[in-house]
């Protein structure tokens, strides 16, 4: 969330934010309503403080002086009522329109709609050569017994799955080694929960836009699909020590999303499941945007270099405007080689927020000017099932065996997969 007093006074630059991201949001409607707000407020604040001093002179008065005065407050009461339910709906109104004030990207953000338009970076490792035709990682894990697709459908229904044999083997393999990599980087470890509060989607920015993605319980509360809302919930509305900053977190919890807005793509397979586990990397730095920018750096290198040590063939892109979300300033995407595609496919998103949601969280620390709104970012660590499609495609034999990484053969027990 942006501060209303930034917003009045960079009202173009805001407005110039959301064409950027290509949201249609109109800076003009939110300043009218705050100016409506303001008024109001002052005029109940006036009114309140009006009815309190004539109270006061009431309970020193008595008899016929008494009554008289108490029957004039009656009109003063009934119009004071009228202008407070004025502001409560001016109110609702004014939150409604600040909650989809989108953040303003950075200026090395590159213009774009869609994800079409993100702009390379880099790449890096070998594209696997086949001396023969390379299978998908449905028919793979088909025949190697690794996945159960058929029956995934029939427990859970659309995008279902089972994972069995060395398929969940290898699963854990990848969060064991996961573990031990990124704990190497001294960051605390959780294990996050994942039916949260409402609020905190708000808070995170992935409420309102993103409704349709999120499924909900019977008791109003939502199912995460990422450990970033969690995490920023579990300093929400604290005052932190300056000393204890950064605060680094990985935090592995199972994912959910409904993918509404994907029907019709990736229908089978891995790539795209209701379901599924990750390790998020979150971060709490300074208000200071070189922070962030040395920190959201930091982190995507992280899973560069995880992703390296698995000899998988990745590039990074920048991503457009149009395809940042409400809060974000600037992400970078890590896409893997997935060789039945002949293309590179997204695995790990690393953002940066500024002060958008702590200022939504309250998480401010102590610092020599006063309280500052503490920065945030978090960055994918590496999801499951979603890298198996990689690295079962890109690391096949032609005998249709798998060669398993060598970093995570300690923890299969074997370097082969046949």
């Amino acid at each position: 969330m942006l501060d209303i007093k930034f917003i009045r006074e960079n009202k173009d630059l805001v407005q110039a934010g959301a064409q950027k991201k290509h949201l249609s949001f109109d800076v003009k409607e939110l300043l009218k309503v705050d100016d409506e707000r303001v008024e109001l407020l002052k005029k109940v604040e006036e009114k309140r403080a009006e009815q309190n001093k004539v109270t006061e002179e009431i309970a020193k008065l008595s008899g016929e002086e008494r009554e008289k005065k108490i029957k004039e407050m009656k009109a003063f009461k009934d119009d004071f009522q009228k202008d407070e339910e004025k502001l409560k709906n001016v109110m609702g109104k004014w939150r409604d329109l600040m909650l989809q004030v989108p953040n303003i990207p950075d200026v090395s953000v590159p213009e774009g709609k869609t994800d079409e338009e993100n702009k390379e970076l880099k790449k890096v490792g070998e594209i696997p050569k086949f001396s023969f035709t390379p299978k998908n990682h449905i028919e793979l894990a088909t025949q190697l017994s690794l996945a159960d697709f058929e029956r995934g459908s029939k427990a859970h229904g659309f995008r279902g799955y089972y994972l069995k044999n060395d398929g969940a083997l290898l699963s854990w393999a990848i969060w064991n080694y996961a573990q031990e990599f990124f704990l190497k980087k001294e960051f605390t470890p959780f294990i996050a929960p994942s039916i949260v509060k409402k609020e905190y989607f708000y808070g995170t920015g992935h409420l309102p836009n993103e409704a349709e993605d999120l499924y909900v319980t019977q008791d109003d509360d939502y199912l995460s699909g990422t450990a970033e809302v969690p995490m920023m919930a579990y300093h929400a509305g604290e005052t932190l020590d300056k000393k204890q900053l950064p605060l680094k977190y990985l935090a592995f919890s199972p994912c959910y999303r409904r993918e509404a807005g994907s029907y019709g793509k990736d229908t089978k397979g891995l790539v795209r499941v209701h379901e599924f586990f990750k390790l998020e990397q979150v971060v709490l730095c300074e208000a200071s945007h070189e922070e962030s920018v040395k920190w959201h750096e930091w982190l995507n290198a992280n899973t560069e270099e995880f992703i390296t040590s698995l000899g998988l063939p990745y590039r990074v892109v920048t991503n457009c405007g149009g395809d940042l979300g409400l809060g974000q300033v600037k992400k970078y995407d890590i896409e893997l080689w997935v060789p039945s595609e002949e293309k590179y496919r997204e695995i790990s998103s690393a953002s940066y927020f500024h002060d958008f949601q702590s200022r939504r969280f309250n998480i401010r620390y102590n610092d020599e000017g006063g309280k500052q709104y503490a920065h945030s970012l978090n960055s994918t660590a590496i999801p499951t099932p979603r890298i198996l499609v990689s690295l079962l495609e890109n690391n096949q034999q032609e005998d249709g065996s798998i060669r398993v990484p060598e970093v995570l053969q300690k923890y299969l027990g074997k370097d082969v997969i046949k």
